[in-house]
């Protein structure tokens, strides 16, 4: 018998995945500065991202183990995630080479080039580029949270799969510790993403993906309101647009907002997305949405450095700028559903198909 389908949450990873790239497009293209410095929060999509891996993981392969072997789960998530990895990163370094708007500064030797592009491949950390010196993954910056998605998975398959919910619960408390001690000490959770604070992505991703765990162990026991869609997504857009706030003496009030998104606000409109349904109507919305959330996340930032330097080189009035920016918007929009059509689900098929008919999770 299938198993039954979160459509609420499908529909949820693509409002965040299009928030993300609101935040991405206005924010590097006004430079963090003005009104039109949108959803100033949206930073924290990746922790509801990681949040959300984690319920959907423990959804897909709970109930796979013992028949699965360790191997068997990193190959179908591999055949899962690293196929857009791959192309982000080839994207990545057209970009860098291509990009007309580019400043003479943003230059790298061809070898150092070819060795943070291998790097990228690996969805190592790679070492700086011309432009871009703080980004662990210089040439495809979002991609810094694959890297910790695969570090989840690996866990999840070694030792958290085994944890009961009460356990996976203390793990996730002693993370939140660590969570909150960082936003309250940097006064954000905006990091991870960089070297400065590359500390700070294993503390996003162990707080937000074994609660995501335990969120799935537990959602059959708890009821929460069925909102749907609309308001849940209505939600999110409110928390990400909520300006920094800033201290107060010695509290920083902006890191304590980030940490109660992650650890109250973010669980809630999962656990209310799960107990919702959807009519006829949104199926194909949210089943689209999800589908094309992982494409747009990974594919869209190479768009946005062009536009950024492009807004830097010609300081265009704000109307072209912002018309500029939405047509970037949906440029990657339409990219990232090719990339899904003609290059994501045609490559996993194959691989599936490849390896003894694998169901992909």
């Amino acid at each position: 018998m299938p198993k039954a389908h979160f459509e609420v949450l499908d529909g949820l990873r693509g409002s965040a995945a299009l928030l993300i790239v609101t935040f991405h497009a206005f924010n590097y293209s006004f430079n963090f500065q003005g009104p039109w410095a949108l959803v100033p929060h949206a930073y924290l999509a990746v922790d509801f991202f990681f949040a959300l891996s984690g319920f959907v993981v423990a959804f897909a392969y709970d109930d796979r183990w013992p028949a699965m072997s360790v191997w068997q789960f990193y190959r179908l998530r591999l055949i899962r995630l690293h196929p857009l990895v791959l192309l982000g990163a080839t994207m990545g370094l057209l970009v860098y080479l291509f990009d007309p708007y580019a400043p003479a500064i943003d230059h790298t030797p061809a070898p150092q080039l070819a060795l943070v592009y291998l790097m990228s491949l690996l969805l190592l950390p790679s070492p700086a580029v011309g432009g871009r010196p703080d980004e662990t993954q210089a040439l495809n910056g979002p991609a810094w949270s694959l890297m910790q998605e695969y570090l989840g998975n690996l866990a999840y398959a070694l030792v958290l799969r085994r944890l009961r919910p009460a356990a996976l619960a203390v793990v996730a408390a002693v993370a939140a510790v660590g969570l909150a001690w960082a936003a309250h000490r940097t006064g954000s959770l905006e990091g991870g993403w960089d070297y400065p604070r590359i500390g700070m992505a294993p503390l996003r991703l162990a707080t937000s993906f074994v609660l995501g765990l335990w969120l799935y162990r537990i959602n059959g026991r708890v009821r929460f309101p069925k909102l749907g869609l609309l308001p849940l997504s209505v939600l999110l857009l409110v928390c990400f647009q909520l300006p920094a706030f800033l201290p107060v003496g010695a509290s920083s009030i902006n890191g304590l907002y980030d940490t109660a998104c992650v650890l109250l606000l973010f669980p809630l409109i999962i656990l209310c997305g799960a107990h919702s349904k959807v009519g006829s109507g949104m199926l194909g919305l949210c089943w689209f949405a999800g589908r094309l959330s992982y494409p747009l996340y990974i594919t869209h930032i190479g768009f946005v450095y062009v536009l950024a330097h492009y807004a830097q080189a010609h300081q265009p009035g704000t109307p072209m700028l912002v018309t500029a920016i939405l047509g970037v918007m949906t440029l990657s929009i339409v990219v990232a559903s090719l990339v899904l059509t003609r290059f994501d689900e045609p490559v996993r098929a194959w691989l599936a198909r490849r390896y003894h008919g694998a169901r992909v999770g």
